[in-house]
Protein backbone atom coordinates (compact mmCIF):
# COMPACT_ATOMS: atom_id res chain seq x y z
CA UNK A 1 0.00 0.00 0.00
CA UNK A 2 1.48 3.38 -0.84
CA UNK A 3 2.18 5.94 1.61
CA UNK A 4 -0.61 8.18 0.36
CA UNK A 5 -2.87 5.24 0.05
CA UNK A 6 -2.24 4.75 3.92
CA UNK A 7 -2.45 7.93 5.04
CA UNK A 8 -5.77 8.71 3.22
CA UNK A 9 -6.90 5.46 4.73
CA UNK A 10 -6.33 6.64 8.41
CA UNK A 11 -7.85 10.02 7.73
CA UNK A 12 -11.17 8.37 6.68
CA UNK A 13 -10.75 6.03 9.73
CA UNK A 14 -10.18 8.99 12.03
CA UNK A 15 -12.96 11.15 10.46
CA UNK A 16 -15.33 8.16 11.25
CA UNK A 17 -15.09 9.22 14.77
CA UNK A 18 -15.79 12.82 14.42
CA UNK A 19 -15.04 16.20 13.48
CA UNK A 20 -13.18 18.69 14.28
CA UNK A 21 -15.43 21.30 16.25
CA UNK A 22 -15.04 25.29 16.12
CA UNK A 23 -14.07 24.71 20.12
CA UNK A 24 -11.19 22.32 19.13
CA UNK A 25 -10.63 18.65 17.85
CA UNK A 26 -12.64 16.14 19.80
CA UNK A 27 -10.38 12.92 21.17
CA UNK A 28 -9.80 10.57 18.77
CA UNK A 29 -11.01 12.49 15.73
CA UNK A 30 -8.45 12.64 13.12
CA UNK A 31 -8.36 16.15 11.37
CA UNK A 32 -6.32 16.31 8.23
CA UNK A 33 -3.66 19.29 8.36
CA UNK A 34 -1.47 20.76 5.38
CA UNK A 35 2.06 22.36 5.88
CA UNK A 36 3.01 23.24 2.56
CA UNK A 37 3.62 20.55 0.28
CA UNK A 38 3.42 17.72 2.99
CA UNK A 39 -0.11 16.77 4.21
CA UNK A 40 -0.93 14.08 6.75
CA UNK A 41 -3.69 13.99 9.89
CA UNK A 42 -3.50 14.88 13.37
CA UNK A 43 -5.40 13.44 16.41
CA UNK A 44 -5.17 12.98 20.30
CA UNK A 45 -5.56 10.54 23.21
CA UNK A 46 -6.50 11.50 27.01
CA UNK A 47 -3.58 10.59 29.40
CA UNK A 48 -2.80 10.89 32.89
CA UNK A 49 -0.50 13.01 32.39
CA UNK A 50 -1.56 15.41 29.50
CA UNK A 51 -2.97 15.07 26.03
CA UNK A 52 -1.41 12.46 23.94
CA UNK A 53 -1.01 14.45 20.44
CA UNK A 54 -0.01 12.39 17.39
CA UNK A 55 1.18 14.17 14.17
CA UNK A 56 1.59 11.85 11.02
CA UNK A 57 3.25 13.61 7.72
CA UNK A 58 4.25 12.85 4.67
CA UNK A 59 5.67 14.62 0.77
CA UNK A 60 3.43 13.33 -1.43
CA UNK A 61 3.27 9.21 -2.07
CA UNK A 62 6.91 8.87 -2.43
CA UNK A 63 8.01 10.83 1.09
CA UNK A 64 8.62 8.79 3.84
CA UNK A 65 5.75 9.22 6.65
CA UNK A 66 6.92 10.87 9.91
CA UNK A 67 5.76 11.11 13.38
CA UNK A 68 5.72 13.47 15.37
CA UNK A 69 4.14 12.43 18.98
CA UNK A 70 3.91 15.15 21.97
CA UNK A 71 2.41 15.04 25.08
CA UNK A 72 0.39 18.74 25.72
CA UNK A 73 -0.69 19.97 29.39
CA UNK A 74 -3.00 23.42 29.59
CA UNK A 75 -1.40 26.45 27.82
CA UNK A 76 1.39 24.58 25.77
CA UNK A 77 1.88 24.20 22.28
CA UNK A 78 3.93 22.49 19.76
CA UNK A 79 4.53 24.31 16.42
CA UNK A 80 5.06 22.76 12.64
CA UNK A 81 6.99 24.73 10.03
CA UNK A 82 8.60 24.63 6.77
CA UNK A 83 12.22 25.61 6.99
CA UNK A 84 11.77 29.02 5.19
CA UNK A 85 8.89 29.31 8.10
CA UNK A 86 6.96 30.18 4.93
CA UNK A 87 4.10 27.48 6.57
CA UNK A 88 3.41 27.20 10.30
CA UNK A 89 0.93 24.59 11.76
CA UNK A 90 0.01 25.25 15.63
CA UNK A 91 -1.45 22.82 17.87
CA UNK A 92 -2.14 24.28 20.97
CA UNK A 93 -4.29 22.97 24.42
CA UNK A 94 -6.89 25.85 26.09
CA UNK A 95 -7.99 23.99 29.03
CA UNK A 96 -9.82 20.73 27.80
CA UNK A 97 -9.61 21.87 24.05
CA UNK A 98 -6.85 20.92 21.45
CA UNK A 99 -6.99 23.56 18.87
CA UNK A 100 -5.13 23.26 15.35
CA UNK A 101 -4.92 26.20 13.25
CA UNK A 102 -2.76 27.47 10.28
CA UNK A 103 -1.07 30.77 11.88
CA UNK A 104 -0.46 31.72 8.16
CA UNK A 105 -4.63 31.89 7.73
CA UNK A 106 -4.46 34.20 10.61
CA UNK A 107 -1.60 36.34 9.33
CA UNK A 108 -2.56 36.98 5.91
Amino acid sequence: MSIRSTLLAATVVLASFGAAHAEGLKPIAGQSIRLADISGVAYYTVEPTGYRVVTTLAQGEAGAPIRVVSLLTPGQRVVLSTPTRANVLEISRAGDSLVIRDTNAVAN
